[in-house]
């Protein structure tokens, strides 16, 4: 059963369509916003696996689906990748009244909706996200950017899709880490805002990741909600959209000192960012310890990471993050905002956190 969420904007709200084997209905979705030329932007791994498919679909429909295949991995995220992506999206001589199809993970969400809008001063775009991460995160919420050698996502802006496309079955031929990496924020929904969810998800993940489609859908629709309602009433993270940001600011600063590789992925940052901020809440009094074990216990019944020791290599130094962490975009005079907890699902945004507090539990 499909699932419709939407995304409401006024006159830019917009449908999440989530669901099993949407790939086969996704012409028939695109169709009433294609002009021309339907780029669908993508990468190497995607399209070994399943850009046919879509393609054959799309050209069924009578639509004329042109496939620009990106490099995998963070690499394509920069000013080289937009470049080369929106040089060949000019050659495609796409109108301003065209169609630009997003058809990937997170970074191929991220650049083709920022070039979608920067091209001839904004073009609709669509996302028909393939991995578990930008089905729950990335394709929601219109934020578009890439990386620079200062930070991740420090350009970009906010264009929101036309419509996105959830196929849940796509996760099917995930890796394991790339799925859990996914699944971590599904679990940030629940921290952050939704305690029912939460239980939910300790009685109920381990099947969706273990393949239960129901539970599968169950969980990435309820995540597209909670983030649907959220951009709906601040789209330009203004106020309650920083909550989004649990476990990011811990995060991004692990990526940065761990070099954006392998040794950490996205994921398992706001895995172990989450666990950070629950036992920073739980130090400053906030938080009930007990919300913070139950919440490390799920991470890591699933497998999850929820430790700085988690991360295989030399382990990054208190200082060292703290540093890192002023220079996230979350900065604001001076000052870093971190979302933390008074329980679980009850996640706020505060300033106000001692130095030597934060230290102390960036050293455990």
């Amino acid at each position: 059963m499909t699932k419709i969420i939407t995304v409401g904007l006024g006159d830019r709200a917009y449908a999440i369509h989530v669901g099993k084997d949407l790939l086969a209905q996704a012409a028939a979705l695109l169709q009433p916003f294609a002009r021309g030329p339907v780029p669908v932007v993508t990468d190497r791994h995607v399209a070994d696996i399943h850009l046919k498919r879509l393609l054959d679909a799309m050209a069924a429909a009578g639509l004329d689906a042109r496939p620009i295949i990106m490099p995998p991995g963070e690499g394509s995220k920069s000013f080289a990748g937009l470049e080369t992506l929106t040089s060949q999206l000019l050659d495609m001589e796409i109108s301003r009244g065209g169609l630009i199809v997003a058809f990937g993970g997170g970074v191929i969400g991220d650049l083709t909706g920022f070039a979608a809008g920067v091209l001839k001063r904004g073009v609709a775009f669509a996302q028909v996200p393939t991995t578990l991460l930008a089905q729950v995160d990335s394709s929601v919420g219109g934020k578009t950017g890439i990386n620079t050698r200062q930070g991740k996502n420090l350009v970009g802006m906010f264009h929101q899709p036309r419509l996105v496309i959830a196929d849940t079955t796509l996760l099917s031929t995930l890796p394991r880490r790339e799925l859990l990496a996914g699944y971590a924020e599904v679990v940030k929904y629940g921290a952050l805002g939704d305690a029912a969810f939460f239980e939910w998800l300790e009685q109920n993940g381990p099947l969706a990741l273990e393949g239960d489609s129901a539970a599968m859908v169950h969980a990435v629709a309820h995540s597209c909600q909670m983030k649907a309602d959220i951009v709906a009433r601040d789209e330009h993270e203004k106020g309650d959209r920083a909550l989004l940001n649990l476990g990011h600011t811990f995060g991004h600063a692990l990526e940065a000192l761990t070099g954006y590789s392998d040794r950490m992925l996205h994921g398992e940052g706001v895995a172990i960012g989450m666990a950070l901020a629950a036992n920073l809440s739980v130090r400053l009094g906030l938080a009930p310890q007990e919300d913070a074990m139950r919440l490390v216990r799920h991470l890591k019944a699933v497998g999850l990471p929820s430790a700085i020791s988690d991360i295989p290599g030399p382990r990054p130094d208190a200082r060292s993050l703290m540093a890192a962490m002023g220079h996230d975009k979350k900065v604001a005079d001076g000052k870093i905002n971190f979302i933390l907890l008074r329980g679980l699902g009850k996640a706020f945004v505060t300033a106000n956190v001692p130095a030597d507090a934060l230290e102390d539990v960036l050293k455990v």
